[in-house]
């Protein structure tokens, strides 16, 4: 009987040091933050928006899987490795078409100081990016950006992938590769 109680008291000791050392019972243990940009991050993304707003939508901080995919037949193990080193990637900015959402244009800011996490070029997220076809644009944090200069360098970036494909010409030539008649001159 004697043996019941010292265990009935070491249950309860143990019990009551267990709660003690435990969390509270608290499943999730979040806060919420005070900011959701660093000041770099903000004062940046209102210089966008003044140079390229009326154009073009902002989505900060993309994950780089939210706008790639990967190419058909594709094998599988390609796929899976493919994606696993893209999963922890993300991009700063992307500029997005008001029509249909489609990404124009990825943006990182480059930290000059070696503190910043984005101080080097990351070769797989700009192969990726120029492998789908979206241009990568990395800027460098600085203060006395205008947004004049801001437009200019997205513009520069973007103006070989405007004209890269030619335009159909305004009258058709001779040279119609779906012309189904002989190329023969009128007599």
């Amino acid at each position: 009987m004697e043996l019941v109680i010292v265990l009935l008291i070491l249950l309860i000791a143990v019990t009551i040091v267990a709660i003690k050392l435990n969390d509270g019972g608290l499943a999730f243990p979040f806060r919420k933050r005070t900011t959701l940009f660093t000041p770099v991050e903000r004062q940046f993304l209102e210089l966008l928006e003044t140079s390229v707003g009326h154009q073009y939508r902002i989505i900060c901080r993309v994950r780089l899987t939210d706008i790639i995919d990967v190419r058909k037949n594709t094998a599988k193990r390609t796929i899976r490795t493919a994606l696993q080193r893209a999963s922890g990637r993300s991009l700063d900015f992307v500029l997005c078409s008001k029509a249909d959402m489609t990404p124009i244009v990825g943006i990182d800011l480059v930290h000059n100081k070696g503190d910043g996490y984005k101080t080097q070029r990351d070769w797989f997220v700009a192969g990726a990016l120029d492998a789908a076809r979206i241009p990568h644009l990395r800027i460098k944090v600085k203060s006395g950006y205008k947004s004049q200069d801001i437009r200019a360098c997205i513009d520069a970036k973007l103006a070989p992938h405007r004209f890269k494909e030619p335009q159909k010409p305004i009258i058709a030539g001779t040279n119609n590769p779906d012309r189904k008649a002989p190329l023969t001159r009128p007599i």
